[in-house]
């Protein structure tokens, strides 16, 4: 039996500083200075390229926006209604920069810079971790005024790619802890495969009602034929254009994606932790290409729906608390 071939190194993506992991047929490449963003993930033998990378074209456009490339980092994720987020008797001020909406956007970390604390291999994988610590001297803590460090780390082996991630509360009062992934995930992944071959699966649950400006009302709507179809034996992925909001239903202990390539009999696998009680879907207008499975943990503009804590993951750390979470990537036959 050979030894699985592990590399972890200091490089380029198309310009950019990258840390790049190598696990046999396995590469996938992390932007510390974009938002700790792991870009690629990558079946060399195989000709897969299973997240949504941008072009050399592309890279002025995703610097300006990195949203819908790879593995954004979301905290605190998605939409709050006219930047408003109340918690703990305040409510703190966030920019409005959705103007379509009015609301606030996607939160402070998916596009600045993260500090690599350290990459290498071990005799089973390659990894890389990232951190950013905020304290009251961070851009960002005039909107969000709580100290804490996350911290994320990927690694690469046999088993696909496995994410890590941890939130600290360094300071003295409880925090919110809000976050989710814009996974950006190719569909077609596999060279010469067309879209229509592909089969998603989503452990939904209920879809909730958003009104004109992308927030919940509170309500559920019922599900279509084609959602139930992608929450049982899949659907096309490009089915009509979506941009909907879920609960999380567990099938078989776990939450997951299953995106299957019908004419390779290949099937990329998604497993987000338990904790993502929530899930956005968005496919970029029913445009084939890509979508974005996003495990969130908390139902969107969480703090003002008035809806209850535990069932919409509105939830806090207190001083020195640690919440985490594992998810993994993988390929299965």
């Amino acid at each position: 039996m050979c030894a699985l071939e592990l590399k972890a190194y200091e490089g380029q993506y198309q310009g950019e500083i990258a840390i790049w992991l190598k696990a046999g047929n396995y590469e996938a490449a992390l932007l510390p200075e974009i938002g700790g963003n792991l870009i690629a993930f990558r079946d060399i033998e195989r000709g897969l390229k299973l997240l949504h990378e941008p072009t050399a074209e592309e890279m002025e456009s995703f610097k300006a926006r990195p949203m819908v490339h790879g593995i954004p980092v979301l905290f605190p994720p998605n939409r709050y209604e006219d930047g408003k987020f109340p918690w703990n008797g305040k409510v703190h001020q966030f920019p409005v920069n959705e103007s379509a909406t009015g609301n606030h956007l996607h939160g402070f970390l998916y596009n600045i810079p993260w500090q690599v604390e350290d990459y290498g291999t071990t005799g089973t994988e390659s990894y890389v971790s990232v951190t950013i610590s905020v304290d009251e001297r961070h851009e960002s803590y005039q909107y969000f005024p709580y100290k804490y460090k996350i911290r994320l780390r990927y690694s690469l082996g046999e088993q696909g790619l496995s994410q890590q991630v941890l939130v600290l509360n360094t300071g003295e009062e409880a925090m919110p802890c809000l976050l989710a992934f814009h996974t950006s995930v190719n569909a077609p992944f596999a060279e010469g495969s067309a879209a229509k071959d592909y089969r998603l699966k989503l452990t939904i649950g209920d879809r909730w009602e958003l009104n004109e400006r992308m927030l919940p009302t509170g309500k559920f709507q019922p599900l279509t034929e084609q959602e139930q179809l992608m929450k049982g034996e899949g659907v096309y992925p490009f089915f009509e254009s979506m941009d909907n909001h879920y609960t999380a239903a567990a099938q078989n202990g776990r939450s997951r994606m299953e995106l299957t390539d019908q004419s390779r009999g290949l099937t990329l696998v998604y497993d987000a932790g338990t904790s993502y009680k929530q899930w956005m879907i968005w496919n970029n207008g029913a445009r084939e290409g890509f979508f974005c499975p996003e495990p969130q943990i908390n139902l969107v503009n969480a703090p003002n729906t008035g809806l209850a804590a535990d069932e919409i993951g509105l939830f806090g750390l207190e001083p020195g608390e640690i919440w985490e979470e594992s998810s993994r990537l993988y390929l299965r036959k």
